[in-house]
């Protein structure tokens, strides 16, 4: 990240606060979202789900990425009917120079950025000022016909990387803590709190931001690993996890098949090496067994997504690296695919219809209007969204999704 031209600006939560006051008085919006896209629940039905326990009004949200890492687009996307959070993945280096342009999702998804965009301590009171931005509305007379007399729970969820040594260093150690409780932080913003929201200045803010942490882990990273960064978690951060699995898992040959065979998308260059180097499957069914019974030993939950993305080529040359990682459509089948592989392979283990295991299925692919309905008919939950909102009309494409 350039020190001299950052990419993400953070504004103050006043200024914040400011903006959300005047773009309503004048244009009825909230960062230019329009008041018929905030999403209003029916009161005859529920979408509630439990993620590791803690409830959620909606089985969707937003998936770490670009676009959950300030606080003004966690808000946009709590207004279009998101209840899960899947925070950008923080990780120690924080001052990242990422090429540009590093997104590109004119048809598949394809991306070269990995990491938060912020300095961690930036981070932490981004999501502190949206944690506190959702409850101010939740209270603000203005949206109140349009949220409804009760918009739902909603959770916070953490995404951290990439190696233990770099989870373990202090930086990131206290970016952990301070999720679990921002008292501090949020006594440091409510002064900010004025203009039409003063009244609320004394509003009592829930200090516990976020307890829960999807892992996010390098491509290729050894099993060994990714097993000691989840004990970690638990032991020292009293925490549930879940970790992201990738879909090299299903093997070469059979990516091969449903990206070029099935799909027929020949363009895509696939990168053999980042099969071999990856989580192989029969290791992989042993760490989800094992970690499962760590976590429950020591009254913790575990689950697994699915997917990361997909080490390929880039034979765009649009974007400046030499590969990228792949999302949308045909990362939506590979998923599919890896789950009815899994399901198989872990009979009874997993937490879905005809098998209600213990370990919680959060799904993260290709999600869109058409298919939402038919991927949490599959039992995962929450299916979290990143390349369709990244097209346009962006959180705007929440409601009609949940609708």
């Amino acid at each position: 990240m350039s020190q001299t031209t950052p990419p993400l600006t953070p504004m103050s939560l006043g200024r914040l606060l400011g903006r959300i006051e005047h773009e309503w008085s004048t244009r009825h919006k909230v960062f230019d979202l329009p008041n018929a896209r905030i999403w209003q629940p029916d009161p005859d039905i529920d979408l509630s789900f439990e993620f590791l326990g803690r409830r959620c009004a909606t089985p969707v949200g937003p998936a770490a990425g670009p676009h959950s890492q300030m606080a003004q687009n966690i808000v946009l996307a709590w207004l279009g009917g998101a209840r899960l959070f899947e925070l950008k993945t923080v990780q120690v280096l924080d001052d990242l120079e990422i090429g540009r342009p590093c997104i590109d999702m004119e048809t598949i998804g394809f991306n070269i950025e990995w990491s938060q965009e912020l300095e961690v301590a930036a981070s932490l009171e981004e999501y502190v000022k949206a944690w506190m931005l959702i409850e101010l509305l939740r209270h603000w007379d203005p949206l109140t016909e349009h949220l409804g007399p009760d918009p739902g729970p909603h959770v916070f969820d953490m995404s951290v990387g990439y190696d233990l040594a770099g989870i373990r260093d202090p930086k990131v150690a206290g970016f952990i803590d301070g999720m679990r409780d921002a008292t501090d932080e949020i006594e440091r913003l409510r002064p900010e709190i004025g203009g039409g929201f003063a009244p609320l200045r004394d509003l009592e803010f829930p200090s516990r931001v976020a307890d829960t942490i999807t892992l996010s882990t390098f491509h290729g990273c050894p099993p060994d690993e990714i097993e000691a960064i989840t004990k970690h978690l638990i032991d020292e951060h009293d925490i549930d996890v879940i970790v992201k699995l990738n879909p090299t898992l299903l093997g070469y040959e059979r990516v091969d098949e449903i990206v070029h065979g099935w799909l027929g998308y020949d363009d895509v260059r696939l990168v053999p090496t980042a099969f071999e180097e990856d989580l192989q499957f029969d290791r992989g069914i042993e760490l989800i067994e094992e970690l499962n019974q760590y976590a429950e030993e020591r009254g913790h939950r575990f689950g697994i997504k699915l997917t990361n993305t997909l080490v390929v080529e880039n034979h765009k040359h649009w974007m400046p690296d030499d590969t990228m990682y792949l999302s949308g459509p045909p990362l939506h089948v590979l998923a599919t695919a890896l789950l009815d592989t899994l399901a198989d392979a872990l009979p009874g283990r997993l937490m879905l219809p005809g098998h209600d295991g213990p370990v919680q299925v959060s799904f993260a692919a290709g999600v869109t209007k058409e298919n939402l309905a038919d991927t949490l008919a599959m039992g995962v939950r929450p299916a979290t969204i990143c390349s369709d909102l990244l097209k346009p009309g962006g959180y705007g494409r929440l409601a009609p999704m949940l609708k």
